[in-house]
């Protein structure tokens, strides 16, 4: 085994997304099809077992949601698109769900590797419950893994995303359990002067330094 596979190379936050063309439930999709809007990469398990399947339903019945706020989503394991299509009639045949966003087939582990899904000790041919924030020029904003015994929470995603989007647009940071709606942190000022100034333009400050601000 050679160290690369004993330690395979992380994605960054800040840089750009792994790039990736694969099959998919809705053809050939690559990472620059996706230029100028978020994109949301999740990897699962395998399909057809519980966990996964209540993910890709609450995926689905949020999807209008991240299309609302410019995301796409995409899905990624390491099954064939003739898994992913009859899992997709599962859940439409079961649940009466659609899922409307297309499933990568990823039997190589090229992309699953190229993001670091394959985590040693969990298993070395399954992806684990990864998620992959990319905004509209292709760079990672976030990232987060999960085991694979416990599912995502979607409305913790959608949360994520408008805090990266809001902190994005207006150059801020948002608190813990941020919401939109609710006061952001503003940068700390450059100078005395600055300082003085915030104090007087109605943030809310608990000290110079900590100031909020609603947007």
């Amino acid at each position: 085994m050679t160290s690369e596979s004993m330690n395979p190379l992380m994605p960054q936050l800040d840089r750009p997304a792994p790039e990736f063309e694969a099959k998919t439930t809705h053809g050939v999709k690559k990472l620059d099809d996706y230029r100028g809007r978020w994109l949301i990469l999740f990897s699962h398990p395998s399909d057809f077992t519980p966990v996964c399947t209540s993910e890709f339903i609450a995926f689905a019945q949020a999807y209008a949601e991240f299309q609302d706020r410019g995301c796409d989503l995409i899905g990624l394991s390491i099954d064939s698109i003739s898994s992913h299509l009859a899992w997709m009639r599962n859940i439409k045949e079961k649940f009466g769900v659609t899922i409307p966003f297309p499933i990568i087939e990823d039997l190589s582990m090229k992309v699953a590797h190229a993001y670091g899904m394959i985590q040693q000790g969990a298993s070395d041919t399954s992806a684990v419950r990864a998620v992959f924030l990319i905004d509209q020029e292709g760079i990672l904003k976030a990232m987060v893994y999960y085991p694979m015994s416990n599912g995502r929470s979607v409305a913790e995603l959608l949360r994520l995303l408008d805090a990266l989007q809001t902190s994005q647009k207006h150059h801020v940071a948002t608190p813990e359990g941020w919401r939109p709606g609710d006061p952001v942190l503003v940068p700390p000022p450059m100078n005395v002067d600055d300082a003085d100034a915030r104090l007087r333009q109605g943030y809310d400050c608990i000290d110079w330094y900590f100031c909020k601000k609603t947007i």
